[in-house]
């Protein structure tokens, strides 16, 4: 099981660049960013996921893809990617381009974390209808995944359509980069199995029987599914019990703030580990 690390890349706390040397310097796998485009300026502000007042850092987000490639190009081996990207509020055939050219410049070290939304006024900006935001997002996968792998592309479905199309850069990676479906609701797995190649849910209790189920329901059809755990504590007994039920990677969120207390956490986050894995 490796590790990693999530982060709110804002402008006024560490870069992503340096972040992103600092975390392969220490030996982690993996770093990914989050999207909000924006948050809407009247009425009652929205209540992020788990509730509570909306943190600053939700306003004040880089783009996560300009800066997975400032990551990207800053680092030579750690994994990059989107914690998650709000598939919904792109263009298919824009966002296929973006996806293959960060795989393309950083070597095949793009993992595409996506998610369909929690914000509804942010949702509805963009012209999407929220309650039918998981089919847009399921459309715009299936799109994206005909760009990734022909020479000329075509799709056609409710939401997104377009006659044989060609488009360069490939992915490095073959057939294209992993595509991880965030969030925990009810028919969550249901979507991970029909058009994804991994899972990306926020650690909360209850979350590793689902780990479990869905690769019992993977194995029946042949296939693995890769597990990535965002919100990981810094608890020896709960990364533990990650590894024992089959869980690829825990990554655990940083403050977006200064150096020494990114470091703080990493170290935190990294004591715990080394006790999970005995080697305290």
């Amino acid at each position: 099981m490796d590790s990693g690390f999530g982060y709110f890349a804002t402008h006024d706390a560490v870069g992503p660049g340096p972040l992103a040397q600092l975390v392969e310097q220490r030996g982690h796998e993996a770093l990914f960013f989050t999207e909000h485009t924006h948050i809407q300026a009247t009425g009652a502000p929205p209540a992020p996921p788990g509730g509570g007042p909306l943190p600053r850092r939700y306003r004040h987000t880089y783009d996560p893809f300009v800066a997975s490639t400032a990551a990207g190009l800053a680092t030579t081996r750690l994994r990059v990617g989107t914690g998650v990207c709000l598939v919904p509020q792109h263009h298919p055939i824009s966002l296929a381009k973006t996806v293959a050219s960060i795989d393309s410049l950083t070597g095949g070290r793009f993992e595409f974390g996506v998610g369909a939304g929690w914000n509804e006024p942010e949702i509805r900006n963009h012209g999407v209808d929220p309650a039918r935001r998981f089919t847009v997002m399921k459309e715009h996968i299936e799109a994206m995944r005909q760009i990734w792998t022909r020479d000329e592309a075509e799709y056609h479905g409710e939401f997104v359509s377009f006659d044989p199309i060609s488009s360069w850069p490939k992915p490095s990676q073959r057939p294209h980069p992993p595509v991880l479906v965030g969030g925990t609701g009810p028919r969550v797995l249901d979507r991970v199995l029909a058009y994804a190649d991994g899972w990306l849910p926020n650690y909360a209790p209850g979350v590793l029987d689902r780990v479990r189920d869905l690769q019992r329901r993977a194995a029946d059809a042949g296939r693995r599914i890769k597990v990535v755990i965002m919100s990981a504590p810094a608890d020896p007994a709960v990364l533990e019990e990650c590894e024992k039920a089959g869980v690829d990677r825990v990554m655990a969120w940083l403050p977006s703030a200064g150096l020494e207390r990114l470091q703080q956490e990493m170290d935190s986050f990294e004591a715990a580990l080394a006790e999970a894995r005995g080697e305290w």
